[in-house]
């Protein structure tokens, strides 16, 4: 059964008169109402705010990781372990084809259900976590296989364990691993891009954003509670941050932006998935035209412009 937002209504309520017009085989009624149902979809979904992106990025019937991987995906084969401490479910490893294109897809996973999401640990990596992926991505350098990673985390773990086994080390540890790969990457945020969690595996060399995603140094109700000390405050924040995939085009955070469904990746899964395989290939292509050495300098020079700003002197 489908998930409504708040401002999905009316939206709501047509396709359910849709379905109702369906069941009485009235198909002069189902034609008008599907050509109202697209207008009200475009007049929705294309003056949405920030914060109503942010409830689509974390909408529970959004494609997760292991949905692109079994959707794009052939011959994959799942890589477990750091080699040093435990398999962390939250973030996982698949070694396969994209089409006919060898490659690594590193992933973060949230779960579905009670069960999946404990088992997931809610999409929050540990170190292990961490170590996992760069095992991988190793592998991938050693035999020349591109990278593709899929970003959907609301943060790093914070529990006492993971800050034993050095969390922060293995964040700043793939941050500067990454940086170096000499194989293509390529790194696509899908759903919740949270702070460090989402940094550690989003160093490439093309990092982009799914429409409805967002990719932020911390969540609006952590700004809210920081900044406000008031819950009421969360749309405000989201709003005054710009995590949105557009924003952060603007601001030459982000490479591209990839044109998910209007409507949502988690109404049209498989028109989604498409676009970001489509997305991953054709980017290969134009990575696959640089030399190493290029793609190394490209890459420096994109992290090294991060955040800067020049002052008005007037």
């Amino acid at each position: 059964m489908a998930t409504y937002l708040d401002f999905e209504d009316k939206i709501k309520k047509l396709e359910e008169d849709i379905t109702l017009a369906k069941t009485k085989s009235d198909q002069h009624a189902v034609e008008i109402l599907e050509k109202k149902l697209e207008k009200e979809v475009e007049k929705t979904f294309k003056n949405l705010s920030d914060y109503q992106k942010l409830q689509l990025a974390r909408h529970p019937d959004r494609p997760y990781a292991l949905d692109y991987i079994k959707g794009l995906m052939t011959n994959s084969y799942e890589i477990h372990g750091d080699r040093h401490f435990d398999d962390d479910k939250a973030i996982i490893c698949f070694l396969g084809y994209i089409g006919e294109q060898k490659v690594m897809v590193i992933g973060e996973q949230k779960g579905r259900g009670t069960k999946n999401k404990l088992m997931r640990n809610f999409g929050m990596p540990s170190p292990e976590g961490y170590r996992k992926a760069l095992r991988a991505a190793r592998m991938a350098e050693k035999f020349n296989i591109p990278i593709l990673m899929l970003v959907d985390t609301p943060g790093a773990y914070p529990g006492l364990g993971a800050e034993e086994r050095n969390q922060s080390e293995a964040i700043a540890k793939n941050l500067y691993e990454f940086s170096n790969l000499t194989t293509p990457t390529i790194s696509v945020v899908i759903g919740e891009g949270g702070s460090g969690g989402a940094l550690a595996i989003s160093v490439a060399d093309k990092l982009a954003m799914m429409r409805y995603s967002v990719y932020a140094v911390i969540s609006p109700e952590g700004c809210s509670a920081i900044l406000w000390n008031d819950s009421s405050k969360v749309e405000t924040a989201a709003n005054a941050l710009k995590i949105t995939a557009e924003s952060l085009h603007q601001l030459e955070l982000i490479d591209d932006v990839i044109k998910e469904p209007l409507i949502g990746a988690h109404r049209k899964k498989d028109e989604a998935i498409k676009a970001l395989g489509d997305y991953f290939l054709d980017s290969l292509e134009e990575l696959k035209k640089l030399t190493p050495a290029q793609r190394y300098q490209m890459k420096y020079e994109k992290l090294m412009n991060l955040g800067s700003f020049q002052e008005d002197k007037n």
